[in-house]
């Protein structure tokens, strides 16, 4: 299972899926940090099914997690060198260009 946040701006959404058991802690390397104990990344539990839906959807996916980055990667939509890398946690964002 993922978790699943969505933010809305304007006409632009913003889909933030993290895998699970990340939700509530804080990785630091450096000065680079992933803080999933905010607000941003607290939402509900989906499924596979219901995440590729709701990705048709977004503007911006914003994904953590080995978990959620391995998803999207068999849908063909990450590239490996946009993959930024927190104590062993993957981290990706993909926009999407809309008309």
């Amino acid at each position: 299972m993922f978790i699943v946040k969505i933010h809305q701006f304007e006409e632009k959404i913003i889909v933030v899926i993290s895998d699970k058991d990340l939700i509530g802690k804080r990785f630091e390397e450096g000065k680079l940090q992933l803080d999933l104990t905010t607000s941003f990344y607290d939402g509900k539990e989906m499924n596979e099914t219901e995440i590729e839906e709701l990705a048709k959807t977004a503007y911006i996916l914003h994904l953590t997690g080995e978990k959620t980055i391995h998803f999207f990667d068999k849908m063909g939509l990450i590239d490996p060198k946009k993959i930024l890398i927190i104590s062993r946690i993957p981290h990706t964002e993909i926009f999407f260009v809309q008309d």
